[in-house]
């Protein structure tokens, strides 16, 4: 459950952090944006280190799949643009493999 929760802080602090740099660059806002987004990519960095794991690439592969599904969410809720079934099926499919990365038994 704390690897769950991890990654999604993590997931959120990453899109957040890239979002605010999306907003400076495409979406001309201030570049005062790029403050809290600096300060959300370094807590992703720092979240990642919290996952149990004896090798960096596993919790980063891991992560990959939280990641997906994470980035459509924020898609529908901050865009406001739903996901499509092509894209709710990539996020199905992602999160089984990051599931079958965590779950194995080493």
């Amino acid at each position: 459950m704390k690897a769950v929760t991890v990654y999604s802080l993590a997931a959120l602090a990453e899109i957040a952090g890239c979002f605010a740099f999306w907003a400076w660059l495409k979406l001309d806002k201030s570049s005062l944006w790029l403050i809290p987004g600096v300060g959300s990519l370094v807590a992703f960095a720092w979240l990642l280190t919290l996952i149990d794991s004896n090798a960096a690439g596993r919790a980063y592969a891991a992560y990959g799949g939280v990641y997906i599904a994470a980035s459509l969410l924020w898609l529908w809720l901050a865009e406001g643009v739903r996901p499509d079934r092509f894209d709710l099926s990539g996020a199905a499919i992602a999160l089984v493999g990051a599931a079958v990365i965590l779950a194995s038994p080493r």
